[in-house]
């Protein structure tokens, strides 16, 4: 049984920051593969970045490259998302997620299990 639980969404003035974190349980963390993604109202989930076990590869979407930045903790069991430069088309929920595969992935479908997201919101 895994257990993702995000925290650190909330609401910021564009250009503003916010981190995210993911603190996961209940299997061997430190083996697999973790995304971030998003979902807008209306849209469908999309990817927004990802990093392998080890940390050695990461991927980003285009929309958030030079913005955004994933990293992770492994003896904390803890993946992360530093936001800076927020626009208002970053509002989404945001949703970690876990894959049962060392490799990263940016395919919604390529991933196991997700936590419940949580919500960021960008004012202009």
């Amino acid at each position: 049984q895994v257990q993702l639980v995000e925290s650190g969404g909330g609401f910021v003035q564009a250009g503003g920051s916010l981190r995210l974190s993911c603190a996961a349980s209940g299997r061997t963390f430190r083996t697999y593969a973790m995304g971030w993604f998003r979902q807008a109202p209306g849209k469908e989930r999309e990817f927004v970045a990802s990093i392998s076990w080890s940390g050695s590869s990461i991927y980003y979407a285009d929309s958030v490259k030079g913005r955004f930045t994933i990293s992770r903790d492994n003896a904390k069991n803890t993946v992360y998302l530093q936001m800076n430069s927020l626009k208002p088309e970053d509002t989404a929920v945001y949703y970690c997620a876990v894959r049962f595969n060392s490799m990263a992935s940016m395919l919604v479908g390529d991933y196991n299990h997700w936590g419940q997201g949580t919500q960021v919101t960008v004012a202009s």
